[in-house]
């Protein structure tokens, strides 16, 4: 059964994202948790553009260019910094940042929970500033700090009934069977084989 309602954001995950040169066939690490996820935006970009002919709006058309906003941790692990924002780490486990590294893309994944089972999204090409820094004294109660990044995402090429096709993101919905939707934090769903049958 589909949900309601949503709230909340839970099981936040990064998955690093790899391009074939050659090919052009994209492919993705397994997912790594990314813990204490407080909050995400993620807005769609493009914008709707009319054209005029014969005095009237002759014809409109939407463009899709991902998605940007950003994501809201307690922290931001090491592991991402390291896998995805091109830092290093030393021989005394000390985390560097190198000015002349360059950053990997990744698909994000997370779930909204709902009132039967939540939805299950994955966000494909992503790329993530770097977190900035800030704190504030300690008072007489402790209030956590958070840690955010800004996020643009694109799309990746996949082929769906033979049709080739560029996707940005995927997600469950209720009758998403159980074996897609309980692997879903496995590994990075792609969507493949035979559109499913709709109704009119």
């Amino acid at each position: 059964m589909a949900d309601k309602i949503k709230y909340g954001i839970c099981n936040c995950y990064y998955a690093k994202q790899t391009t074939n040169p050659t090919t052009g066939a994209v492919t993705f690490a397994t997912p790594v948790r990314l813990p204490g996820a407080r909050s995400l935006t993620l807005d769609p970009e493009g914008e709707l553009t009319k054209w005029y002919a014969d005095n009237v709006a002759y014809w409109s058309g939407e463009a899709r260019n991902g998605y940007s906003g950003s994501l809201e941790l307690a922290l931001v692990p090491t592991s991402f910094k390291t896998d995805i924002l091109g830092f290093a780490k030393d021989a005394n486990n000390v985390v560097y940042e190198d000015e002349g590294a360059t950053g990997s893309p990744f698909a994000l994944l997370f779930q909204f929970e709902g009132d039967e089972k939540g939805t299950r999204h994955v966000v494909y090409n992503c790329q993530a500033t770097r977190p900035g820094m800030s704190g504030n004294t300690k008072e007489e109660s402790i209030e956590p700090e958070t840690e955010s990044f800004d996020i643009e995402s694109g799309t990746i090429p996949v082929t769906i009934g033979g049709v080739e096709k560029q996707i940005a993101k995927s997600s469950t919905d209720g009758e998403t069977t159980a074996a897609t939707y309980n692997g879903w934090f496995s590994e990075v769903y792609v969507p493949s084989g035979t559109p499913a049958a709709t109704t009119q």
